[in-house]
């Protein structure tokens, strides 16, 4: 489909034929949490992309494929659409395995551009449970607390808490896995941050000293004995 105007469209003819009547913005914007004036410009332009909670939340109101509103090539609806938001969802998913440099593309795995190294089954859902991925450890940067081989659950739609770890992107070609420290705000209010090794002999990452871009928050792990 061209655009995301066009995307919208269909989507709106699937909703008015899937529950019998007319799409109304507010409703729509009271579900994903924006204004009316967003969703109007989500439909009628000059939004191009939905990303993030936007997309996920609109997908699900729509009672649509969200990688397909993504522009992804993927089907519009998935099984059994006509549910919606009341679908009732099983227990556990179908989380994929990606490496670490398979994670610096996790949108493109989205749109069903990446192949993962395997799929592995988990109870945590976040909030969109089709963006929920798995990347295994694969230094001594956290050691003793997280050895190589761990499988770490990744959210990538979770907001990072002091304290927390993090999976980030640094200076554009590294994966790291760390610990996220908030060292202060700017004046925008952005957090300034550290990411901790519990490894001494790796180095700590400063957001002020180095291009960082946290890629999402370890929410569980998993180890083979």
């Amino acid at each position: 489909m061209a655009n995301l105007q066009d995307r919208m469209a269909l989507a709106r003819q699937h909703y008015e034929s899937a529950f019998g009547k007319k799409l109304k913005n507010t409703e729509m914007a009271e579900y994903c949490k924006v204004s009316k004036a967003s969703i109007g410009q989500w439909f009628n332009g000059p939004t191009k992309n939905l990303e993030g909670a936007n997309l996920s939340r609109a997908a699900e109101f729509l009672g649509v494929n969200h990688k397909w509103l993504a522009g992804g090539n993927a089907p519009m609806l998935t099984a059994n659409p006509s549910k919606l938001s009341i679908t009732i969802k099983s227990n556990s998913i179908d989380a994929p395995v990606l490496s670490m440099d398979q994670t610096q593309k996790w949108r493109e795995y989205i749109n069903g551009q990446i192949t993962p190294e395997e799929y592995i089954a988990t109870n945590y859902e976040g909030l969109d449970r089709e963006s929920v991925f798995i990347v295994k450890v694969v230094d001594q940067s956290m050691s003793p607390i997280f050895e190589v081989g761990d499988r770490l659950i990744i959210d990538p739609y979770k907001l990072p808490s002091p304290g927390g770890y993090v999976l980030a992107l640094c200076e554009g070609n590294t994966v790291v896995f760390r610990r996220y420290r908030v060292t202060g705000y700017d004046d925008d209010g952005e957090a300034q941050f550290e990411l901790i090794p519990h490894n001494n002999d790796f180095p700590v990452l400063d957001s002020q000293k180095h291009d960082i871009k946290v890629l999402g928050v370890v929410v569980r792990f998993t180890r083979e004995l």
